[in-house]
Formats: structure tokens, C-alpha cells, sequence
């Protein structure tokens, strides 16, 4: 018994001293937390957190993913939490607007300012996360949304990517690949924001920058006007077809990337997170290589007021919540660097917001859609961000009901103007 003692009170002496040890070590501790299940871009992020340790004795950066649907559904109770993690992943627009009035954020704009840090990223990326002259973010990717398609399923039924330029066109090719039996597109209208990439980009081809910003300052009908009715008409064209796969209302992103991967569906709608999302997702963890992986924008709408170039997209960031340490900063200073970000660049894990990143951009298809976001005169984040969360879960609603022929158009395009008027 004495022996038994003496070895557990040596234990003891260890297990004290061990944690003593992590205290020291570990004097301040940044979690950081995201939505990327891509396991190639969690061990960039893994890789970047401890080459920042390496350089800031007593630092410690912890990793956190939630899954995107689940993320957006806590953010709010994160965000109260005593626990919080101190940088959060961010799709800016008027989902920070109302954090930045609860007053959860740190105003980061001093740091931005200092050693030319601001200067890293592209204009309208710092733009996105400034609000009445201060900066709440920290931009880190673009991303455009546009049809992936399967080059083998389009060449089976007879289609000609290249001819798809109008809406009338996009058409036509799901009737000719249902007469081939080929299922013509994926959705995941579980999560419904898949959905409202139709709603929201019709809307953007019928009436551009010019309608959005006059429904934004409540001008006619706002959002019950007639580019958003149209929008919701036209939705429900393709709505009637049928056109995607079976019970799709019950699919979420990632299980839909999985099967746009395995050869399910020919088309689908969605930002260039597809990629790391289809090779996570499909049966054999590659999904279609890219050899057989075609993109096309989103057709325009004819009599549309539109520009052609117009892009719908994203400009994601980090944000650090209140009260957060400074090495929260220092970490994302450190991360947007520009020699991480050509590194990201290089593996095609995401589209940089950084200068002198996107050269290193390796697969075409990537490099298409940061030349598309540049050159467009008009990139418009998308709705279900840009108006906050309350109205943004209403386009999403109404996106879904009227592709399950719940709603009508003009009930749809009401409804959200309805949100908007109860937002502000």
C-alpha cells in the first residue's frame, strides 16, 4: 500500500507540474474560428497558427470549425458567450452591421492603419468591412457564383456550354439533358441559400446596381418592385421544369456538393467553395477533376438592365470579437501576409483578397473567377448577407418557397420588402 502511495503521490507531483508548465506556456490564447471543411484548408490554417506560435512564446491559436449552416444558426449566441472565441468568420455586409451596433466587435482600424497593413488588400475588400469610417474586418477572400457543370453529362445530352448565354438558352439545355435522362442540377434547398443565388442574381441581370440601391433607400416598391417580381417569375420557369434532383428541399450544401461530385446532376449554382466542399463531400474524396469540370456565369436576361460583367459573390473576412487580446490582431496581420496568402493561392484552397496573391492562382478555373470579380463594374455580395440577418432569412425563405411552388413571385418580392421595412 505504501508503494501504491508513493507512486500516486508522484503522479500527482507531475500532473501539478505539467499544468503549471501549460499555464507558462501558454500565457494568452486566440481561438479562431471557421467554416471551411476542406482538410486541406485546416491544415493550412493548422500550419499558419503554429509558424505564428513559433515567433510569440506564451501564444497559443486554436483552431475551431463549425459547420457553415450550424455556424450561422449559433453566431449570434457565440457572440454573447462569456467563452466567445476572439475571430470569427465573417461574410460582412449587414449581418456585421447589426454586430457592430450590439457593439460586440473591436474596432480594428487603428491596427489597420499602422505599417501599411490596410494597403495588403484590395480596395473593395477593405471597403466591405468598413462601416461609417471604421474597420470591423479583416478581408481574406472573393468568391463568385456561377454553374459548374459536368463536361461529360453536357457532352452525353448535346449540350454546348458556349451556347448557353441567356436565360432562354440555360433553358432550353435543362429540357435537352432531361431528354437524356441526365438530372440537369444539383441543389442543396435544405439550406436554402443555395436557392437564392437564383433569386438574387435574376434580379441583378434584370436591373443591376441601379434597382438594388433604390430598393436599398426604399424608393417605389422597394423590394416588391417589379425587378424583384420578374426575378421570382423568371425563377419559377425554371422551377416548373423540375430541374433538380430529387429531394433536393431536403439536401444540404455539403451533401449536394457530394453529389454534383459523384455524377448525380450536371449543373450546379455556387460560389468557387464548391471545389474544397465536393472533394470533402463525394464518395471517392475527389469528386469531377478538372479536366471534366467546366464554369460559366450566370446567363443574362434579355431586356435586363444589367451589365453582362456584373458578379455576384462574396468578401469574406475575420472579425474579432470585444475584448479579444491583441495577439488576435497580430495573428491576422500575421496570417494576411502575402507569402500565406500565395501559399493558399498555390493550392487552390480560396480566392486571396490580398495584392500580388492571385498570380500564384494555379487551377484556370480559380484564376477565371478573380479575373471575372476584377473586372466587373459591379460586385454584389450576396443578398442574404448584404441585409442583415433578419431579411436575409427571409430571401432565403421565400428563394426556397418558390422553388417549391409555395409562393408566387409577387408574394415572394413582398415579403422580402416587408422584412426590410420591419429591419429599418
Amino acid at each position: 500500500m505504501k508503494i501504491i502511495k508513493l507512486v500516486s503521490s508522484t503522479a500527482l507531483v507531475i500532473a501539478a507540474g505539467l499544468a503549471s508548465f501549460a499555464a507558462i506556456a501558454a500565457d494568452v490564447n486566440v481561438r479562431l474560428m471557421h467554416v471551411d471543411q476542406n482538410p486541406d484548408i485546416r491544415a493550412f490554417y493548422s500550419d499558419v497558427a503554429q509558424r505564428f506560435e513559433s515567433t510569440h512564446p506564451g501564444v497559443k491559436v486554436e483552431i475551431l470549425y463549425l459547420e457553415n449552416e450550424a455556424y450561422k444558426k449559433k453566431l449570434t449566441t457565440l457572440l454573447q458567450s462569456s467563452d466567445r472565441p476572439n475571430i470569427l468568420y465573417s461574410w460582412g455586409g449587414g449581418v456585421m452591421r447589426e454586430q457592430v451596433k450590439a457593439g460586440v466587435l473591436e474596432d480594428i482600424t487603428a491596427p489597420m492603419n499602422a505599417g501599411g497593413w490596410k494597403d495588403r488588400f484590395l480596395p473593395a475588400g477593405v471597403q466591405a468591412y468598413t462601416i461609417d469610417n471604421k474597420i470591423y474586418g479583416v478581408p481574406f477572400q472573393l468568391s463568385q457564383v456561377g454553374f459548374f457543370y459536368n463536361k461529360d453529362l453536357f457532352a452525353k445530352a448535346g449540350v454546348d456550354a458556349q451556347g448557353i448565354k441567356t436565360w432562354d438558352d440555360l433553358l432550353a439545355a435543362v429540357k435537352k439533358l432531361q431528354v437524356a435522362g441526365i438530372t440537369p442540377i444539383v441543389a442543396g434547398g435544405g439550406d436554402k441559400w443555395p436557392l437564392h443565388f437564383y433569386w438574387s442574381h435574376l434580379a441583378i441581370r434584370i436591373g443591376g446596381k441601379p434597382a438594388f440601391d433604390a430598393a436599398l433607400r426604399g424608393e417605389g416598391k422597394g423590394f416588391a418592385g417589379e425587378t424583384f417580381v420578374r426575378a421570382g417569375e423568371l425563377f419559377k420557369q425554371l422551377a416548373d421544369l423540375k430541374p433538380f434532383q430529387p429531394g433536393f428541399l431536403g439536401t444540404t450544401f455539403p451533401q449536394s456538393s457530394g453529389q454534383f461530385g459523384d455524377g448525380k446532376g450536371a449543373m450546379v449554382l455556387m460560389l468557387n467553395g464548391l471545389l474544397g466542399s465536393m472533394k470533402a463531400n463525394s464518395a471517392d474524396k475527389i469528386g469531377i477533376p478538372d479536366e471534366k469540370l467546366g464554369w460559366m456565369p450566370f446567363p443574362t436576361v434579355a431586356g435586363g438592365k444589367g451589365d453582362p460583367t456584373d458578379t455576384l459573390g462574396g468578401l469574406n473576412g475575420w472579425i474579432v470579437t470585444k475584448g479579444s487580446p491583441k495577439e488576435a490582431v497580430e495573428f491576422l496581420r500575421f496570417f494576411s501576409e502575402v507569402q500565406n496568402q500565395r501559399v493558399a493561392a498555390e493550392k487552390s484552397l480560396y480566392l486571396p483578397a490580398i495584392k500580388g496573391s492571385n498570380d500564384a492562382i494555379k487551377r484556370p478555373l480559380l484564376r477565371q473567377m478573380v479575373e471575372n470579380v476584377g473586372n466587373a463594374k459591379y460586385h454584389q455580395v450576396y443578398y442574404d448577407q448584404m441585409l442583415g440577418a433578419s431579411v436575409g432569412a427571409v430571401v432565403n425563405d421565400v428563394s426556397a418557397d418558390l422553388a417549391a411552388g409555395r409562393m408566387t413571385p409577387t408574394e415572394a418580392a413582398a415579403a422580402v420588402q416587408q422584412a426590410w421595412k420591419l429591419a429599418n
